[in-house]
């Protein structure tokens, strides 16, 4: 199944990165399996920011809240990898759930998109989810 991103959210995940260089920027993302709707930047709270990245639990906690009361559905989560490929480290494979949801990673210029998997292609957890940019 193709994933359809606009132009527009695509150039926002990667804004995010190139201004942020030197720490990954994470955040969630909102939709269906078919299509990525909106995404929301979160505060990286991990350790080491520069080499991995953890969600605000609050801003977790909160999107949960607000899907649960009608809003915007949680399809996954995105984040960079400042000095590495567009690809799942064994570190984000660690920290998925093979639940399905949709990780997108950003490595300027290169954005891919997985799916976490048990027994996935990349690092035994995702398999990934071919992309198509809508233009506005």
């Amino acid at each position: 199944m193709t994933l359809e991103i606009s132009s527009t959210l695509l150039a926002r995940l990667l804004n995010e990165a190139a201004n942020a260089p030197e720490q990954e920027v994470c955040g969630l993302l909102f939709g269906t399996a078919e299509r990525l709707d909106a995404v929301r930047p979160c505060r990286n709270v991990a350790a080491e920011p520069d080499r991995a990245f953890e969600i605000d639990p609050a801003a977790l906690i909160a999107a949960h809240r607000a899907t649960r009361d009608g809003g915007p559905a949680i399809i996954g989560c995105y984040h960079s990898h400042p000095n590495g490929a567009a690809t799942p480290s064994a570190r984000d494979a660690a920290a998925a759930a093979p639940d399905g949801a949709l990780w997108i990673i950003i490595a300027d210029p290169q954005v891919a998109c997985y799916r976490a998997v048990c027994d996935g292609a990349y690092v035994g957890r995702f398999d990934p989810v071919p992309y198509r940019i809508e233009t506005a």
